[in-house]
């Protein structure tokens, strides 16, 4: 019997699920035939509705207690699942399920949950993190994801909801708008300093006309609060122009935000991929992260500055955060003057 009722559990984080889009969007190819359902984290059930080559039948938020995602799965009736996270508990919850064919990498000593265990590749051949989950599929004999790059497209309620946030706001329907994530998840390590993002908002708003608008999770609206004082002291005439939509947009709304702007600066994040994947040029600032395993895929601006510590990893650093702090206002006002004029990345 074929694969009839495939299940995919994509992985949990936001900037992970889009570098697994390629690999999601050869599965689709690979089961044209087949019911596909994705079962995934809020976030990442709600960024599988939007336009995607992923192309789900159904998405499901699972629930994060074991036995009330069993019962979910159960429900589903799957033949297959696919599993992109490295966790044991995922694997047990599709071996509870009932689902018959279970997939995914023999990681945390749940090769026995799985019918079809794929060993991890060995680090050194794998530079990406997309190209992990590609290998996944690849050695399922599911072929093509090499050739895919990530791609999300709002859906119109989401476009909607977009436009509807910035009007808002007063952002004119014609303006230059460039997108700020001024935050990153697990601490602060990742995040160049806000009164320096700052000032790159308040040198668009006045050498280019520009507006700019800054986009976050929840987690992030320290930053944002940071970014807004320090405009309201240093540079209150370009303050208007920068509009400070962190934790207010659902994903869809992001994602059609991200459509309306015309290049995005940001930390090594979700919002960073999101942004690539919508298609816009991206200033990537990294500090801590290894850039060769997760730079937006595609053309971007990757800045870094040397130290002898980075890539470290760490969440918070534990000396003067000089791989960010070296990185200059200049640097990545001119990285964003380049993706505005349409120059490749060097």
């Amino acid at each position: 019997m074929g694969v009839t009722r495939l299940v995919v559990r994509p992985p949990n984080w936001l900037g992970d699920a889009v570098m697994a889009l390629p690999a999601l969007a050869a599965v689709r190819r690979h089961f044209a035939d087949a019911h596909l359902t994705m079962a995934a984290s809020p976030v990442v059930a709600a960024l599988l509705r939007e336009q995607t080559h992923a192309a789900p039948d159904a998405v499901i938020d699972l629930p994060r207690r074991t036995p009330d995602a069993v019962r979910v799965l159960r429900e589903g009736s799957f033949n297959a699942g696919l599993l992109l996270p490295n966790s044991w508990r995922s694997a047990w919850q599709f071996y509870r399920a009932g689902i018959a064919e279970r997939w995914g990498y023999r990681a945390s000593l749940r090769g026995m949950l799985l019918t079809r265990g794929i060993g991890r590749p060995p680090a050194r051949e794998v530079r990406h993190q997309a190209d992990y989950y590609r290998h996944l599929v690849s050695a399922l004999g599911i072929p093509g994801s090499e050739a895919i790059a990530p791609w999300i497209a709002p859906r119109p309620s989401s476009r909607a909801e977009g436009d509807r946030l910035l009007a808002a706001a007063g952002v004119p329907g014609d303006a230059e708008l460039v997108g700020l994530a001024p935050g990153a998840a697990y601490g602060q390590a990742k995040q160049w300093p806000p009164d320096r993002m700052a000032a790159v908002a308040a040198r668009l708003v006045t050498d280019r006309d520009a507006w700019c608008v800054l986009v976050g999770a929840g987690h992030d609206r320290d930053a944002g609060r940071a970014i807004e004082s320090w405009l309201r002291t240093h540079a209150p005439a370009a303050a208007a122009r920068v509009v400070n939509l962190i934790g207010r947009t659902s994903v869809g709304a992001l994602v059609a935000v991200f459509d309306r702007t015309a290049a995005v600066v940001a930390n090594d994040s979700g919002g960073m991929h999101l942004a690539a994947a919508v298609g816009r040029p991206v200033v990537a600032i990294f500090g801590p992260t290894d850039e060769r395993a997760t730079r937006p895929i595609g053309d971007h601006h990757v800045l870094t500055a040397s130290a002898f510590c980075r890539p470290c990893m760490l969440r918070d650093c534990p000396i003067d955060h000089r791989c960010m702090k070296r990185i200059g206002i200049d640097d990545v006002l001119a990285a964003v003057n380049a993706a505005l004029a349409g120059k490749a990345a060097l």
